[in-house]
């Protein structure tokens, strides 16, 4: 249907901004800036309608131009249009701001085409119908990023972490095109949607599950899990526009492939189980290290890289539609995050007369995981809303347990001796608030996808053992963070913590295996 290729719109009002100053004249930076801004809010338009569109007609492919198999293909279906929706409205955020915080750089125009051009890849990558046109859009967002992570091309860092992602990206590259070639000779179509039905059907054989073994290493590369996550915690030389639009959108394409191909992933089982524990492994390290940054950007940037960790154990866990809830929420999150983030010291200077901290003991503190725990197990005993244990995965009961853990350090505070009543009751309410919400927005999550992203298979034996791994795992390191205050001054933690606030040096080990160290200073800023 041709209303189905909407969505298309919108890269292309991007492209037609970012060229149009280049060929008009009279044109000053200020107003390819605001041109900018106003192409940005079109393409929100373009998403909103894209929506009602797929309200009306429901999901389908649009193929317009190409030929035997190869060109544009649009696919409008509910995962597109979340991201579609989410990335248009965080474009325009990004490219508003842009417009004042680099009023008078020498190089603005350059870095608003740039920007546009970056948000015209993802927009084409997110509607991507055939493999090929994704494959196309996932290089055209690497190269086009690496131009605004070098808008500063004479600083030594910058140079250093643009050229870290650079290879990163390229080995990534190598991976999806891998990828890509594997599924079309499996499947004999370059057409996302009849791939993944036959998949779903359980066809595809080992070229499939080498396939989403190549997909796997491409999401992680992508997303900066661990030990390849050095390129995230570097680009803080960039522009806050760059590293809100990076934090906030461009990152989560790891996670997105995973969603758009999963039907395909549930073929390998092991493959999963990786990014369970890649995922896994990564979310608790990073968690940890933000905890020792002495900057905010440096504690977002291992935020998000510990966010993608955890949204990488969804994907491995097959929780597919509570992997894209993820996305949307720490995108919107990250990007307010990121550009807000330097008025976060007059923030902290402006609250006087801070409250009374309390102090947890372990009664406490373990008293808090054991109410906790029970609030979640009422709340979705007897929540009237369609929870049930009997009813639901255990992976997903496992991951509501996981992020329940994070209430119990709210409860500790409020079970302390010290902690007045009024603190206690807070606590108490907001646990409670955590805990519906959670539920509710899972099941939102799993009744849009329903149709478009497949159920959570029944777990076997690996699945379990991994559950469990990721339960204790994920139960000691929040058991840790509620007692913080009883052991943190310890001299064997002092020296935990100057290792962890250095990642454990894996950054360093990764710059000398690709000689970051010895690079120098280039006018041009090249980072082949």
């Amino acid at each position: 249907m041709l209303l189905n290729a909407l969505p298309l719109l919108a890269p292309f009002i991007l492209l037609a901004a970012a060229f149009a100053p280049r060929f008009m004249e009279g044109v000053t930076v200020q107003k390819g800036a605001k041109f900018a801004e106003f192409a940005t809010l079109g393409t929100i338009a373009v998403a909103v309608l894209s929506a009602i569109v797929l309200g009306v007609n429901g999901s389908g492919d649009s193929f317009l131009i190409g030929l035997f198999g190869f060109g544009l293909s649009v696919r409008l279906d509910i995962v597109s249009v979340v991201m579609l929706l989410l990335v248009t409205f965080i474009g325009w955020v990004v490219v508003r701001y842009a417009r004042t915080y680099l009023d008078g750089e020498d190089r603005q125009d350059a870095f608003t085409f740039w920007l546009l051009a970056t948000l015209s890849a993802v927009l084409l990558l997110i509607q991507s119908g055939n493999v090929t046109q994704f494959v196309g859009a996932w290089i055209a967002t690497s190269m086009c990023l690496h131009k605004l992570l070098l808008f500063y091309p004479d600083r030594v860092a910058a140079q250093r972490a643009a050229h870290k992602k650079f290879i990163m990206a390229r080995i990534g590259d190598v991976a999806v095109i891998g990828a890509a070639v594997l599924l079309v000779a499996s499947y004999g179509t370059t057409q996302i949607s009849a791939m993944l039905d036959q998949a779903a059907q359980g066809v595809g054989g080992g070229l499939a599950l080498a396939a989403a073994g190549f997909i796997a290493l491409a999401a992680i590369l992508k997303s900066a899990q661990f030990p390849t996550h050095g390129w995230l915690t570097e680009v803080m030389e960039a522009p806050t526009p760059v590293s809100a639009l990076l934090h906030a959108g461009v990152v989560n394409a790891g996670g997105f492939a995973l969603i758009r191909f999963a039907d395909v992933m549930l073929l390998s089982p092991l493959v999963m189980a990786i990014l369970v524990m890649v995922g896994g492994f990564t979310a608790l390290f990073a968690g940890l290290v933000m905890l020792t940054q002495p900057t905010v950007k440096a504690s977002l940037a291992w935020s998000t890289i510990a966010q993608m960790g955890f949204m990488i154990l969804q994907c491995g866990l097959a929780l597919f539609p509570l992997a894209l809830l993820h996305i949307v929420a720490h995108s919107l999150y990250k990007a307010h995050a990121f550009l807000s983030a330097g008025g976060a010291v007059e923030r902290i200077v402006a609250i006087r007369k801070p409250g009374p901290v309390a102090v947890p003991d372990m009664r406490a503190v373990t008293r808090a995981f054991v109410v906790a725990l029970a609030i979640y197990g009422i709340v979705y005993a007897i929540l009237g809303l369609g929870f049930d244990f009997g009813g639901k995965s255990p992976q997903a009961v496992a991951l509501g347990a996981i992020l329940i853990f994070g209430v119990a350090y709210l409860l500790a505070q409020g079970f302390a001796d010290e902690a007045p009543q009024a603190l206690t009751q807070r606590t108490a309410a907001y646990a409670g608030t955590v805990t519906v919400s959670y539920l509710v927005l899972q099941r939102a999550s799993e009744w849009l996808t329903a149709g478009t992203l497949p159920a959570t298979p029944e777990a076997g034996a690996l699945e379990w053992a991994l559950i469990i791994l990721a339960l204790i795992s994920f139960g000691l390191v929040a058991l840790a963070q509620a007692t913080l205050p009883l052991w943190s001054y310890h001299p064997a933690a002092q020296g935990l913590r100057v290792h962890l606030s250095n990642g454990l040096y894996i950054n360093a080990v990764s710059d000398r295996l690709m000689g970051g160290w010895s690079r120098k200073p280039s006018n041009k800023g090249a980072a082949q």
